[in-house]
């Protein structure tokens, strides 16, 4: 069995004991059902990450004492910031989840003209939370000891106009161009992906208005949970570490 990841939003440091969070602590002692002495890994969301060993598994909290620190550097030199348009729970979790995968540092979800998803303060704090943790997960599972940012849910016109980065991409099926031809290589690179309804017309024209090149993504339509795993793999493909 790979050695488990674990992350905990604390201070770590070299020959400490710190006490696992709920969540964690459940995760090895009753899924994975750890005994003392089991290797594990912990990293804090910063880049920092330490080997450890389980030192205490009796009731309901881990304990564990860290030891060397891990040198390991997962992080993609392209820097890419996705607006990814709200979907329906499986596929929202899997386009996050896939994005963290493939690299992307930065992602916003965005309400468009066809979310179909309503989200009232209560619910969006909830699933603000649940794609935290999604987050959280994938990091665990890929290797990455820096938790991508997930920024506030925003509207699209909002977000378009504040957009920043060499390279701003809206991929659409009548697009001139075509990832290869673009020029210079870009190291900073945000990529506006719509929901399983489509961007609008207005929005496409309103990502161009804001500096987004339109471009190809092939013949082929995607729905939105594989384009956010298509387009994260080309540019890392062609920009990244891939």
């Amino acid at each position: 069995m790979r050695t488990p990841r674990i992350y905990q939003d604390t201070t770590l440091t070299s020959n400490h004991e710190i006490a696992l969070d709920a969540v964690a602590s459940q995760h090895l002692l009753k899924v994975l059902r750890l005994r003392e002495g089991a290797d594990i890994i912990v990293f804090d969301g910063q880049g920092n990450s330490y080997h450890g060993e389980l030192a205490q598994a009796s009731g309901k909290t881990a304990i564990v004492r860290l030891h060397d620190r891990v040198d390991q550097d997962s992080e993609s030199p392209l820097h890419l910031h996705v607006g990814l348009g709200i979907s329906k729970g499986e596929r929202m979790d899997y386009a996050i989840q896939k994005l963290v995968e493939t690299g992307v540092q930065r992602i916003t979800p965005l309400q468009t003209a066809y979310t179909v998803v309503k989200l009232d303060p209560w619910r969006e704090q909830s699933r603000m939370q649940h794609w935290q943790g999604v987050i959280v997960n994938a990091c665990e599972q890929c290797g990455r000891s820096y938790l991508p940012t997930l920024h506030a849910i925003n509207d699209i016109n909002t977000w378009l106009s504040k957009a920043e980065a060499d390279c701003k991409l809206v991929f659409d099926a009548s697009g001139d161009t075509d990832l290869r031809s673009i020029q210079p290589v870009p190291t900073r690179v945000c990529v506006l992906i719509g929901p399983e309804g489509g961007l609008s017309e207005q929005e496409i024209n309103a990502a161009g208005q804001n500096g987004f090149s339109h471009v190809r993504l092939g013949p082929r339509i995607l729905r939105t949970e594989t384009a956010a795993v298509a387009i994260s793999a080309a540019l890392q493909t062609l920009w990244g570490d891939y």
